[in-house]
């Protein structure tokens, strides 16, 4: 049995974090590194490794966490302003963490190109 990923001892309270928003499909909690004033991830419970990964089958999931995000920014306060969604994706595409997150960043003006 594979060893269970940070984000999967966090979303069993294995580890701590601080947690905004949790259901039966994701949790939501604060980045411990933030990027902008608000930068939280949304996570999936079921360890999909990266996107690139994902089945079909995946395909609710993957929408719930996307409306998750949304959510998670409204309560924020960050939705009028504005707020950007990040999903990394390999080494190169700069994943930290082998499990599907969607970062949602905000609370400042972002820049364009990202990285």
């Amino acid at each position: 049995m594979a060893e269970k990923t940070l984000f999967e001892k966090i979303c069993a309270r294995e580890i701590p974090a601080t947690i905004v928003h949790e259901d039966e499909l994701c949790v939501a909690f604060r980045d411990i590194s933030p990027q902008a004033p608000s930068h939280l991830l949304v996570v999936p419970r079921k360890p999909i490794t990266r996107i690139s990964e994902a089945t079909p089958e995946d395909a609710a999931t993957l929408g719930h966490l996307l409306l998750t995000a949304a959510n998670v920014a409204a309560a924020e306060g960050i939705t009028e302003s504005g707020f950007r969604l990040v999903i990394n994706n390999g080494p190169d595409g700069g994943e930290a963490v082998p499990h599907l997150h969607v970062h949602v960043l905000g609370g400042r003006q972002m820049q364009w190109p990202p990285g």
